[in-house]
């Protein structure tokens, strides 16, 4: 078991369990989280029969940095991290106008299968603990030296497929570091019944929806999960979400060029949010060679945005971010695993 995983309430299960004084979660928690240290024998405020017993119990996180790239265009970092047995994720930086921003990975790899997406072109190698989803956060504070004030759960892999280490790292991002529910986003490409679990929980993070096609034909081309949850259960219960939270969904949309950027396609997407209380965020898609997608022109993204938003949808347009060191989803990794094979 990963002890840097564990919330302060599960650290206190685990203490009184040991036959330990349950305010010595407190102590491990803050080591774990604000202090950050990298092993158990760094705790010097509690006993060494206690730090023994915590050795021989539990397992420590850690992921060391191992390829650091720095756009040259609006200073996104891309991270890769190695998390041991040649395990390799990935995490980006980006600045803006209101803090640092950080993109995780949940996941090394993706079983997925979305094809625009280079994260699942190897499929899935594991699921991270929230130990290894809440490093990625802390050593790219470490290495910036400045504070990390939003959080996108949107790197490789599939957040609720890894669905109770989501929760956790949640619940320590909000113990150990002080970052907010509202300044998180989780991004799906639409388990449903996940999402309908999510919602009980009446958490405030913003969710956002890898919808990519306005009809289940389209979404199927492009997205395998789309043959377990159709577009109407997937944004049902989105709506659902948005309605037992009070918080807007974001539906994310890679333009493809041929594929999903019709007029029509804007169209029939606009007749299934309208009215609802969302967002969409409109892609244009990386190009993926293994796939052979190409990106929407300038002219018909701008009219498929212009369509929606005369329907009252708000809509923005992605601002490509890091595009001279391979920062979207998946590029990174994979160019690093095919040059060390």
């Amino acid at each position: 078991m990963d002890i840097r995983s564990l919330t302060t309430a599960q650290l206190k299960e685990e203490m009184v369990r040991l036959g330990e004084k349950p305010f010595r979660a407190g102590q491990i928690f803050d080591w774990l989280h604000v202090k950050q240290v990298g092993s158990i024998d760094e705790m010097t405020d509690i006993s060494k029969a206690l730090r023994e017993k915590l050795k021989a119990e539990y397992t420590l996180s850690n992921i060391e940095i191992v390829e650091k790239l720095i756009s040259k265009q609006d200073n996104t970092r891309k991270y890769l991290f190695d998390l041991g047995n040649d395990i390799i994720i990935e995490s980006v930086l980006m600045k803006y106008s209101y803090g640092n921003a950080v993109c995780i990975s949940s996941q090394a790899g993706c079983r997925m299968g979305c094809r625009f997406c280079a994260s699942t072109v190897d499929g899935l190698e594991r699921s991270l603990t929230a130990g290894e989803m809440a490093l990625q956060v802390y050593k790219i504070q470490q290495d910036i030296g400045e504070r990390i004030s939003n959080i996108v759960i949107m790197g490789s892999g599939e957040p609720l497929d890894n669905y109770d280490q989501l929760i956790a790292f949640l619940k320590i991002m909000g113990e150990g570091i002080k970052i907010g529910q509202r300044h998180i986003t989780v991004s799906t490409c639409g388990l449903a019944d996940r999402i309908e679990q999510l919602a009980q929980l009446k958490l405030q993070i913003t969710l956002a929806i890898s919808l990519h096609a306005p009809n289940d034909d389209i979404r199927r081309m492009t997205m395998p999960i789309a043959n377990k949850y159709s577009i109407d259960r997937v944004i049902g219960a989105a709506k659902d979400y948005a309605n037992v939270t009070g918080r807007r969904v974001t539906y994310e949309y890679a333009l493809i060029k041929g594929v999903n950027d019709s007029e029509d396609n804007a169209h029939e997407l606009a007749q299934r949010l309208c009215g609802s209380l969302c967002h969409v965020n409109l892609i244009p898609v990386n190009d993926v060679r293994e796939n052979n997608f190409i990106r929407s022109e300038e002219r018909t993204i701008k009219a498929f945005a212009d369509i929606l938003q005369a329907k009252g949808i708000e809509t923005t347009i992605r601002r490509r971010l890091g595009s001279d060191i391979n920062a979207a989803c998946g590029q990174l990794r994979k160019h690093y695993k095919d040059k060390t094979k």
